[in-house]
Formats: structure tokens, C-alpha cells, sequence
């Protein structure tokens, strides 16, 4: 929402909410403003869900360094459960994914195997609704 918005609908300026976001900022309560991008608008249809068994857990902070540098890799999140590390990503359709998967992900070191999940669609993306009260 923008901060003109939000001013209007708690009757401040558009100034007062902008130094009000900074010092949430500052407080590390908001960590920046970001934009919604439709991949599927950038020619990216296929979100996927990745599930990730590593060899060893010791191996976490190696694996995740060279998944960041795939770019088709949007989140990753280390998790309990049979996963080590859950990750979502973006593909333009299933030759890439598969192309990802063999040419990039199954040849980070210190994965065991991959599980693979495809989102047929997205019903609901929020924040958080907070209680404050």
C-alpha cells in the first residue's frame, strides 16, 4: 500500500509515515517494502516446491550458498521435518525445471536428493494480520 494511502486512512502525512517506515526500519521491525512480481507475466509459469535431504547437516551453510546463486531459486528455509531445507522456485516451464534440477541443483555437493513439488496455482499470498491490541 502506499505511504500516501496508509496517511489517508490514519489521517497523518504522507511525510509522517514515510519517517515513521524508516524508523521501523532502523528497528529491524520492517525489513524494506517490496514489489509483488507475476512470473508467470515474465514468461515464468511453473512455481515449484523443493524439498532438499542433504548428505550430512553439517553441509547446510555449503548447500544454501550454492543454491543462492541459482537464480530460478526464489525462498529457501531451513525446516524441520524430512526435509533439511525447503525452497521455492520459478521456472518458465517443465523442460527448465528439469533443466535446473539436473544441470544446477543435483549437482550442488552435499545433496543427497531432491524432492520436487508443482504449484498448480496460488489461492492465497498475505502478510500476517497482527493483533495488536
Amino acid at each position: 500500500m502506499p505511504y500516501t494511502e496508509v496517511a489517508k486512512r490514519v489521517m497523518v502525512s504522507g511525510g509522517t509515515v514515510h519517517v515513521r517506515m524508516n524508523k521501523l526500519e532502523e528497528m529491524g521491525l520492517v525489513k524494506g517494502a517490496t514489489l509483488k512480481i507475476d512470473y508467470a507475466k515474465l514468461g515464468y509459469d511453473i512455481s515449484a516446491f523443493l524439498g532438499v535431504y542433504l548428505e550430512k547437516s553439517s553441509m547446510s551453510d555449503r548447500v544454501v550458498e550454492a543454491l543462492s546463486k541459482i537464480p530460478e531459486i526464489i525462498s529457501i528455509h531451513y525446516t524441520t521435518g524430512n526435509y533439511s531445507l525447503f525452497c521455492r522456485m520459478v521456472c518458465k516451464d517443465t523442460n527448465h525445471l528439469r533443466q535446473v534440477l539436473h544441470d544446477k541443483i543435483q549437482l550442488v555437493e552435499g545433496i543427497e536428493r531432491t524432492e520436487t513439488l508443482i504449484a498448480l496455482e496460488e489461492t492465497l499470498d498475505r502478510s500476517v494480520q497482527l493483533d495488536l491490541e
